[in-house]
């Protein structure tokens, strides 16, 4: 396997996460981990808010403080990935989303990126005080599923999410 870096979002890669976010918006693909980088025409204005949400004090109060990595390869510094850290839960968090949100773009999946992705947060997650970490993926996403398995999670059960009229499988990975 190639070599990876977990970074935060940075202007260094303001370029990289405007391609990234319109690979996904060709694609017609969710942008799972990337926190509203949809909304964001502009790679500045998100990367602040990245920051804005990693600090109690200025992530906005509906949401739970979070971190926001790049996943990027080492030989040709390219962003092929994104991964959000939930510090903690509200409400949909502990019932539909868990701790961890992940994607890979498009043309980069299926070479094992989001399995190695997982484990390289893994112990970010014990830093900042978390034990046990939930993670779910849709039904029938059978990637994502064996990313979790890969990293010891344990399937729970599946629940359905009202709002994208999804059953989502929860699983956790104790740390």
């Amino acid at each position: 396997m190639e070599e990876f870096i977990l970074t935060r979002p940075t202007s260094e890669y303001a370029s990289q996460l405007a391609e990234y976010r319109q690979e996904f918006l060709d694609a017609g693909n969710s942008m799972d981990g990337c926190g509203p980088l949809r909304r964001f025409e502009n790679p500045e204005e998100y990367i602040q808010m990245c920051k804005d949400y990693e600090d109690p004090k200025t992530v906005p109060s509906h949401l739970v403080p979070a971190t926001q990595f790049l996943f990027v390869r080492k030989s040709d510094n390219k962003l092929v990935g994104m991964i959000q850290i939930r510090h903690r839960f509200n409400d949909f968090l502990e019932k539909y989303a868990g701790h961890i949100g992940y994607s890979v773009r498009p043309s980069e999946r299926r070479k094992g990126y989001a399995k190695e992705m997982l484990r390289m947060v893994l112990p970010f997650c014990r830093e900042i005080g978390i034990d046990k970490v939930m993670i779910t993926c849709i039904d029938g996403n059978i990637g994502s599923e064996k990313t979790i398995l890969a990293n010891g999670g344990v399937y729970e059960y599946t629940i359905h999410e009202p709002n994208e009229n999804e059953d989502l499988k929860r699983f956790w990975i104790t740390l």
